[in-house]
């Protein structure tokens, strides 16, 4: 009975890892239809996004049973409160590229990325990439050293972001109030996007050590 237990909370692990795949392909593939306004590419964004939804479904269905049948404590426990946090993490990064899906269909035929600001978010939708490559390698090793290093890996979207925002606000900028609230929604979407990856690593410290990591400056 207890093996099958616990072939159920590595089960969650398993599940975790997956979403952090379908949210690095879903960054990946947004990106791109941001770019290219490749539109049915967004389109593609937006439909799969009910892969995480679902996955996301199990793990709560999964914890709340384990927690109602076995009341587990200890390392047992802060699995599963761990594990549905990072599974909403994860939930909304899923969420945030679909929003960037959103923006190229809305902008379709045209590409809601001007020329000149193309550099910047191709490497914003990198980091990105990097940050939740990351963390998923972290929800498998349950590596918590690998895991604290996010919170300055976080730093290259943070500086973009700002960047990003400066550029908007230039009295020269010459952007259309309606492109620069659409660059402005992106920039977001990108930056909350790594705050998500960053606070799915937190959660690894917090499983492994049992204490959440110091955040202040």
């Amino acid at each position: 009975m207890r093996d099958a237990y616990h072939e159920e909370l590595d089960a969650l692990t398993g599940k975790l890892v997956e979403m952090t795949r379908l949210v690095r392909s879903a960054i990946a593939r947004a990106t791109t239809a941001l770019l290219d306004a490749d539109l049915q590419l967004a389109e593609n964004v937006i439909s799969r996004d009910e892969e995480v939804d679902r996955l996301y479904a199990e793990i709560e269905t999964t914890i709340y049973e384990l927690m109602a049948r076995q009341q587990p404590v200890a390392i047992d426990l802060r699995t599963m409160i761990t594990s549905l946090s990072m599974g909403s993490d994860l939930e909304r990064m899923g969420d945030l590229a679909e929003h960037l899906a959103k923006v190229t269909r809305l902008r379709h035929p045209e590409s809601a990325i001007p020329p000149q600001l193309r550099p910047t978010i191709l490497e914003m939708g990198q980091i990105a990439e990097r940050l939740i490559t990351k963390a998923g390698g972290c929800i498998a090793s349950r590596d918590a050293e690998a895991a604290l290093e996010l919170e300055h890996d976080d730093d290259a979207m943070d500086r973009l972001h700002r960047k990003l925002f400066r550029t908007l606000l230039a009295k020269d900028s010459g952007f259309a109030i309606e492109e620069a609230i659409d660059l402005t929604l992106i920039g977001r979407y990108y930056e909350r996007y790594a705050d998500h990856a960053v606070r799915v690593a937190r959660d690894v410290v917090y499983l492994v050590t049992g204490t959440r990591p110091d955040t202040s400056p």
